[in-house]
């Protein structure tokens, strides 16, 4: 992918879109932690058994239902 074939498909997007896709163009941008984790080098560390039980075990909690909601964290500290 190159700019061109970029500004290619930027000028496929329906105007009902664009204003998401300026958001979107704009975070990516200008966030510095997602530049950050972009240009990160890969985990290299291999996964413990005890990782890999916390993997699955939060898996089968997300599987269940047993997940609490981005909201009611942010009410529980206050932030909403």
């Amino acid at each position: 992918m190159n700019r061109d074939a970029l500004h290619e498909l930027v000028n496929r997007i329906p105007e009902v879109d664009l204003i998401a896709a300026q958001r979107y163009l704009e975070y990516l941008a200008t966030n510095p932690a997602y530049r950050s984790a972009l240009a990160a080098p890969p985990d290299d560390e291999p996964v413990t058994e005890g990782d890999a039980r916390a993997i699955e075990r939060t898996g089968a909690e997300i599987r269940a239902g047993q997940v609490v909601e981005h909201d009611e964290i942010l009410r529980e500290f206050g932030l909403e």
